[in-house]
């Protein structure tokens, strides 16, 4: 048993899984290839990632792989909370250039389904914050790309400041949103 919820984005979804309460605490099945077919949520997912987050304020993106390697994504936090992001780079979507964000924690098992064509970041409002993410494509270093998390363009409603947010060099090199080529027609 699940809820899958469109956000003000349609192509991005919340899934929320049942869990199953007792004296011993929670069982929950968070994904079941099967399930998600029957709520037309129909993804080959073929690699698990897991990060760690020392840090509350830790940005992680704005990331996305492009053809041939691009990915969906299926997001879920195993402890603490993010703010988890999607941004629709799809040039002839009508909702190119916009985002939505939903917090994703342990307590509220919700889970984020970024589609192929968005860049995805999250920040992390907790310490010691874990997150695993489901994609479609295997890690592609020749199409992994991303946009700048803090873009005047986009101006996401992030929880942290610039001179508080904590990112890799990676991501601080990010270019703006503007200068993208169309990746996703």
């Amino acid at each position: 048993m699940l809820t899958v919820t469109p956000t003000a984005i349609e192509a991005v979804k919340i899934i929320v899984p049942k869990g199953f309460a007792d004296s011993r605490g929670v069982f929950c099945e968070t994904y079941n290839h099967r399930r998600f077919v029957e709520y037309g949520v129909s993804f080959d997912f073929v690699q698990d990632n897991q990060s760690s987050s020392a840090r509350a304020g830790t940005i992680r993106g704005l990331h996305f792989q492009s053809h041939p390697a691009a990915q969906d994504k299926l997001v879920r936090v195993l402890r603490g909370r993010i703010l988890d992001v999607a941004v629709d780079l799809r040039r002839t979507s009508p909702t190119y250039g916009r985002w939505v964000a939903e917090e994703l924690s342990a307590d509220n098992g919700k889970q984020l389904l970024v589609p192929v064509g968005f860049a995805h970041g999250f920040c992390t409002l907790e310490p010691e914050t874990l997150v695993l993410y489901k994609v479609t494509g295997y890690y592609a270093p020749a199409h992994d790309l991303g946009v700048a998390w803090n873009d005047p363009d986009l101006a996401i409603d992030w929880p942290v400041s610039a001179d508080q947010a904590v990112l890799s060099e990676k991501d601080m090199q990010l270019p703006s949103f503007r200068s993208l080529p169309a990746y996703f027609e």
